[in-house]
């Protein structure tokens, strides 16, 4: 099975697609951008300490980057998961919290995600308020 790291390495290339039937809230017919994990990582990456971008603001702003309707929310939960999963397999290795993908940036404590994630949704939670308050 592949570590989280070996799957946010794989080569992927993001894709446009219109799609027939309305899904995930998206409706029939719109152009839907595919992003990678690559991409998903690499736009976490620029987001400043103690800045929140949510999935949904997330994902807007790659459609409107991309000249799409919308962006996908299944693969982009997939590789949001992707992204923060493989930054806490470097974190478990360099103990340098400030070198990995600020993933909380971009994932909501209180989110099904967040409950998925190795790390759990207190440690994203803690680290929105250390954060916010540090901004202040």
């Amino acid at each position: 099975m592949k570590s989280w790291t070996e799957k946010l390495a794989q080569a992927k290339v993001p894709l446009k697609k219109h799609i027939d039937k309305a899904f995930a809230g998206m409706p029939a017919g719109c152009l839907m951008y595919i992003s990678t994990p690559q991409e998903i990582n690499a736009f976490v990456r620029q987001l400043r300490p103690g800045q929140l971008i949510l999935p949904k603001q997330l994902r807007a702003q790659l459609a409107k980057d991309h000249a799409a309707d919308h962006t996908c929310p299944v693969t982009t939960g997939i590789f949001l998961r992707i992204v923060a999963e493989a930054a806490l397999e470097e974190l478990a290795q360099t103990q340098n919290l400030s070198a990995i993908t600020p993933f909380w940036r971009a994932i909501d404590a209180n989110s099904p995600l967040a409950k998925k994630l190795s790390c759990g949704p207190e440690f994203i939670a803690d680290l929105q308020i250390e954060e916010a308050t540090a901004a202040h």
